[in-house]
């Protein structure tokens, strides 16, 4: 040891020291980028995707486009505005990047093109309207873009708005506010000439457009029932890529028919279907479908699979189309094989797949996300993959992660359910630990082995946190989804009590230190359980509600309020009981952090204002945060780490956590 100090000295060498790594906070959430939109380059040489970051000083994240060799050798940032780049598509010669921005004082969103050889972005664009979505043609030569009407209502001289004017059923949407008549429709955009042709027309949205092979015809989805608020059906219709073409409907399923992919040969259309006919179909899962480009009767390739699945994208040769698939924790990429309707497993493990997209040279491109690891761009060949970007190294390097573990619990009525451990890093081993019971949103969703950043988060607090794929998940087949259809509050909360009761049992959690909390239907079974078991000593119960009749025409779920529960005036028993936790406020005993986003048309404050009041009125330790500007995800970096830390000194407030002994520095 001494001779290499004193060589130190004399050849003046500084020997690095790793420094000690800690456990992950708040804060970090200002360091996390989000890749997202991973895009296949025509020759196969280059993924191309986009990379958000956050800008402290501007408080607001900032996205750029970004590629990455096929080989993950070379990775080159193509943009680095200030203004923020999305959408990122090749050219089918692969010579251009375009992209979507608002740049240059441009109140609209517009498509830039960007030379891949080098040179600054070049406006493509100079739209009237809302810019919702774009495809190249693959001869080049045009692009199809869904632009919804330009809004004309606001004409109002001052800074004082004029009055909304609404006539809809569905009149208002989170994020979107109050909703007017102005639809969104399909046109054509000459590349060369910069002309712009109407394709349709009419009271009728149209999205998801997708060219055949042979740049002739266009496929996309769209509800043409006589009011579309009263439903959630859609359908696909092809016309010709020329003006005034007439429409030609493909499917007439009384459900969904939506994702469309053409097949390399043009003569097949690939695409997702609801496994329900009805108008109301949240508690369902797609089926992988399959249609002649000139109709007739579909091929319901994954019906006997019993499975949600997603992202449907041929194979080069046309004989197999690969999703994603949903399945118990996971998510794994799947290949259909057309002609046996055999699937193939691609990729799988204990990890979450996201986004799927063809290689012309063959193999596929996705993104995937570990336990420990935020979601990196990987390449699936042969049945590996292979990781392509590094990104999110300097994320973790210096974090102490908790370790992410698999249980299976069992409800008082014998329902297994299956769920997700993270213990904190450098937990006592057979100490009994403060918990957390954090509940997923949806409901129709799971919680799986991808990283998660809020239980990360509250584990580095010193606690053990358990997520609950309670009953109305997916990924475990259609009847667990729909076994709570019209029935909250039950089945749901037997399951997290059942899954608080295996943690108990097996000397996990520590049953005098249990915390429970969620965000949007997490929130509302945060409310539904505190008000039907006393056993928690603390509750976060974010974007929730709980006296659900004054949710309705007040929120965006008026299809669901009536398909599930009927109407208020005529079902009022039904309303009034799955509305128990306000209306036996006085049953809770549980602290409680009731938080929202003030401008959230999902889940309004209200449902967490009207909380907050009653426990108030009854002298139960309570506390109401709500963030200006926000909707139902809040989007503000500054308000994302705030959130958080509240969690963190409320909970560590009631269950009076030892967190020093676990490193945090608390």
């Amino acid at each position: 040891m001494k001779s290499i100090f004193f060589f130190c000295l004399l050849t003046g060498t500084v020997l690095a020291q790793t420094p000690p790594k800690r456990p992950i906070a708040p804060s970090d959430i200002l360091r996390l980028q989000n890749i997202t939109d991973p895009q296949v380059s025509p020759e196969g040489s280059w993924v191309a995707f986009a990379l958000s970051s956050v800008d402290k000083e501007k408080d607001k994240r900032n996205s750029d486009i970004w590629m990455i060799s096929w080989d993950g050798k070379q990775s080159v940032q193509l943009t680095s505005s200030p203004d923020g780049e999305s959408s990122p598509r090749w050219s089918p010669d692969g010579r251009y990047l375009s992209f979507v921005a608002t740049r240059q004082g441009d109140k609209d969103s517009q498509l830039w093109l960007l030379d891949r050889r080098g040179g600054e972005g070049k406006k493509l664009t100079d739209l009237k309207g809302e810019l919702e979505e774009y495809e190249w043609a693959p001869n080049g030569k045009t692009v199809a873009l869904v632009i919804r009407d330009k809004d004309y209502s606001d004409s109002a001289k001052t800074k004082i708005r004029t009055p909304y004017v609404i006539d809809r059923r569905h009149f208002k949407e989170d994020r979107k506010g109050y909703l007017d008549r102005r639809a969104a429709h399909l046109y054509l955009f000459d590349v060369e000439t910069k002309k712009l042709d109407t394709l349709t027309t009419g009271i009728y949205d149209e999205t998801s457009p997708v060219w055949s092979p042979d740049s002739k015809q266009i496929v996309f989805v769209s509800n043409r029932t006589a009011d579309p608020d009263k439903n959630e059906n859609t359908d696909l219709f092809v016309l010709d890529a020329r003006p005034k073409s007439s429409l030609k409907q493909l499917t007439n399923w009384a459900g969904s028919d939506n994702n469309p992919v053409w097949s390399p040969d043009g003569t097949q259309i690939a695409y997702l279907r609801s496994t329900a006919s009805t108008n109301f179909i949240m508690y369902d899962q797609p089926i992988l479908s399959v249609i002649s480009a000139t109709g007739g009767e579909p091929k319901l390739v994954s019906a006997a699979l019993d499975r949600p699945v997603r992202n449907p994208r041929w194979s080069v040769d046309g004989k197999s189309v690969a999703v994603l698939v949903d399945d118990d924790r996971r998510t794994y990429v799947s290949a259909y094989d057309l002609a046996s309707g055999q699937p193939n497993r691609l990729a799988a493990g204990d990890c979450a797949f996201a986004d799927l997209e063809q290689n012309p040279k063959g193999g596929w491109v996705t993104l995937m996300s570990k336990p420990q690891l935020p979601a990196e761009i990987y390449a699936v060949e042969n049945g590996n993959t292979r990781r392509l970007t590094t990104i999110q190294d300097a994320f973790v390097a210096p974090l102490l992660l908790a370790s992410v573990e698999g249980f299976t619990s069992r409800s008082k009525d014998g329902t297994q359910v299956e769920n997700l451990l993270f213990r904190p890093a450098n937990a006592p081993t057979g100490q009994k630990m403060p918990t957390i019971l954090f509940i997923h949103g949806g409901p129709v969703g799971q919680d799986n082995f991808g990283f998660d950043l809020a239980r990360q988060i509250l584990a580095s607090g010193g606690y053990a946190v358990a997520g609950v794929n309670y009953r109305g998940s997916s990924g475990r087949g259609l009847a667990f989804c729909k076994a709570i259809y019209g029935d909250w509050g039950n089945r749901e909360v037997a399951d997290i009590l059942g899954a608080a009761d295996y943690l108990v049992a097996n000397g996990i959690a520590d049953p005098a230190k249990l915390g429970i909390g969620g965000w949007s239907y997490g929130g509302i079974l945060t409310n539904y359980t505190i008000a039907t078991d006393q056993r928690f000593k603390a509750a976060a119960s974010g974007a929730g509600s709980s006296l659900q009749m004054t949710m309705y025409g007040s929120d965006q779920y008026v299809n669901q309020y009536e398909n599930e529960l009927g109407l208020p005036w005529k079902n009022t028993d039904k309303w009034l009981k799955v509305s128990y936790p306000f209306l036996k406020a006085d049953r809770i005993k549980t602290p409680t952090l009731f938080m929202g986003g003030e401008k959230d048309f999902n889940v309004p404050i209200a449902g967490s204002e009207q909380m907050y009041q009653a426990l108030k009125s009854l002298s139960v330790p309570t506390q109401l945060i709500v963030y200006p500007g926000q909707f139902h995800g809040l989007s503000i970096p500054s308000y994302q780490t705030d959130r958080f830390d509240r969690y963190l000194k409320w909970f560590d407030q009631y269950l009076k956590t030892s967190v020093a002994v676990l490193g945090t520095g608390k």
